[in-house]
């Protein structure tokens, strides 16, 4: 029996064109960060987001996140992020690890959102004294934990009440792509025009290998940001290659095309899921209401996926996977 793959989109390929890139790389240059493709980043992205940027490759996403995380966040101070946020439930400690000891400050929202009333609410519960923790930076997901795209009117809000608490914004984009793809909205106005200085850019579950993007925006104090990635051991020797998978997901928006096909191919399915769906599908994430015996059938028939707690999956959609590949679980979650 053949698996079909929607446990999660890092299970994908790499696409044609990244292990292009990676073997057309593959001559001898300076070493670590100094070569002439790690050179070309900061003005491909600056090209891509219509202002002056800052971008370091970087091999995972959890090491990107800790690094901008702690930058923005002494020992002594925290990080307002949402209950499920990745780097709450699934980053192993990392951001208080690079960050010494700065702490989380969890909060709720539907759909995995902070909303602004929210950030002024934990803010107002923190007394402003040496005693408590003081707040010095604000994480968000796009899209978030639990698919859901941020609007540029949204982030907006959030960078809004950050500016008035005197926090940073920053935003865990590991499927940035199928944000923006799904909103259409321009990577500028859903980022730093909106307030956010810090994005952790995506690109493995979207047609990568082994390289994602830490985008700083603007004229920002860096000091200590390449020193956080090389005492964390994400300081490769041969970054060129992966600052070729980067180059070339930018090129002709490789990266826009991807995230697209991911999403239509979710799309398929969420028609077919119908009542089925916990949330509204705006990325290539479903949550889906299954029975334990329907996911024992529905696994019997080759389908991989995630269980989501008790009664429900989430089922995740590549970049590869076109209407043909997804219309065997479309037609299964219709039988049910």
């Amino acid at each position: 029996m053949t698996i079909q793959r929607f446990f999660s989109d890092n299970a994908a390929r790499v696409h044609p064109r990244v292990m292009e890139a990676i073997a057309a790389a593959n001559h001898p240059d300076t070493a670590y960060d100094g070569d002439a493709l790690s050179a070309k980043l900061d003005d491909a992205f600056s090209d891509l987001f219509e202002t002056r940027c800052t971008a370091l490759w970087i091999t995972t996403g959890t090491a990107a996140n800790s690094i901008a995380l702690a930058h923005y966040a002494r020992p002594w101070q925290g990080v307002i992020c949402h209950e499920e946020a990745h780097i709450e439930v699934d980053e192993c400690g990392a951001p208080a690890m690079y960050s010494g000891g700065a702490k989380l400050i969890l909060a709720g929202g539907e759909g995995a959102k902070l909303s602004p009333e929210t950030i002024t609410e934990k803010c107002g519960q923190i007394r402003a004294d040496v005693h408590q923790v003081q707040p010095s930076v604000v994480s968000i997901t796009n899209a978030s934990e639990y698919g859901l795209a941020w609007r540029p009117a949204e982030v907006a809000a959030a960078g809004e009440a950050c500016r008035a608490h005197r926090l940073k914004l920053h935003m865990d984009g590991a499927r940035f792509a199928n944000a923006v793809a799904f909103t259409d909205a321009s990577p500028a106005d859903v980022t730093w025009r909106a307030g956010v200085a810090a994005l952790s850019f995506g690109f493995v579950k979207n047609g990568g290998m082994n390289a994602e993007a830490l985008v700083f925006f603007g004229d920002q104090d860096l000091s200590g940001v390449r020193e956080l990635r090389k005492r964390g051991g994400h300081l490769m020797s041969k970054g060129r290659f992966a600052a070729a998978q980067l180059l070339a997901m930018l090129e002709d928006e490789l990266w826009l095309a991807n995230a697209r096909a991911a999403n239509a191919g979710a799309a398929l399915i969420a028609q077919a899921a119908g009542e089925r769906l916990m949330h509204p599908v705006e990325a290539n994430e479903l949550f889906v209401r299954l029975s334990a015996d329907e996911a024992a059938s529905l696994r019997a028939q080759g389908f991989d996926f995630y269980d989501w707690g008790s009664g429900a999956a989430r089922l995740v959609t590549s970049w590869d996977q076109d209407a043909a590949a997804v219309a065997p679980l479309a037609d299964a979650l219709r039988a049910l």
